[in-house]
């Protein structure tokens, strides 16, 4: 009897054991299938995204390149592009590094007359107090004219706006031409700057007037800027 029992006893822990032992192989076996498929599926979208998704275009960055820059060539904003590329910092970006470029139509292209077929503002509609509406004003001061796009219209935007219009878009000043401020380019922030401006310089740097700039927003202030990427000058 106590025989029986010994052997009772030690088939059940053998059995408990082997239980354990091939459950914790099925574990393992699991997780391991996880880890293949995972890593098969970030693989390919790293492969993806190198490549960029397709139909959209993508540009390779060379020495002296801004993020806003590209956004400028791109008719896109500096916003877009560091979303779409998940880049944190719109600042730090390196040669060779892979820009993938959204398909999307530059704002408003769709709705957009000839310039001689729009029918001319005869008042100042941006908001006042922000440097859209003392651009506006003080070209108008100057020429007797606003600027026709009131629409998709921020200040990161009045260059491809303008293209649209028709204006003649330079990287070179003139005085009394407006002065647009991709974002982050010489201290203007994610919706860019603009102004107008008032003196060239020695070496095309300008000084130009604008308002919501510095410590007193809802002042008209005086700033010096140069020319470069990311900053055009826009006449009629």
């Amino acid at each position: 009897m106590q025989t029986h029992q010994r052997v009772w006893k030690f088939f059940q822990q053998y059995t408990v054991v082997s239980f354990v032992v091939k459950a914790c192989v099925v574990a393992v076996v699991g997780l391991l299938a996880v880890g293949v498929v995972l890593a098969a599926s970030g693989a390919g979208q790293a492969r993806a995204w190198a490549g960029c998704y397709t139909g959209n275009s993508s540009y390779s960055v060379v020495r002296g390149d801004t993020l806003s820059w590209i956004a400028v060539r791109y008719h896109t904003s500096v916003a877009s592009l560091a979303a779409y590329n998940h880049i944190v910092n719109p600042n730090l970006i390196y040669v060779g590094q892979l820009i993938c470029i959204p398909h999307i139509e530059p704002v408003g292209t769709a709705a957009v007359s000839p310039a001689s077929a729009v029918a001319p503002q005869t008042r100042n509609l941006f908001p006042y107090g922000s440097c859209t509406w003392w651009a506006n004003q003080r070209y108008y001061q100057l020429h007797g004219v606003f600027v026709p796009w009131t629409t998709n219209a921020m200040a990161w935007q009045w260059t491809a706006r303008a293209i649209q219009y028709g204006w003649h878009v330079s990287s070179l000043p003139t005085p009394g031409a407006i002065i647009d401020l991709q974002p982050w380019v010489q201290g203007a922030y994610g919706w860019g700057h603009v102004g107008v401006v008032e003196k060239v310089l020695s070496g095309n740097r300008v000084i130009a007037s604008s308002m919501n700039w510095g410590a007193h927003p809802n002042r008209i202030t005086y700033w010096s800027f140069t020319p470069g990427r990311g900053v055009t000058f826009i006449t009629q």
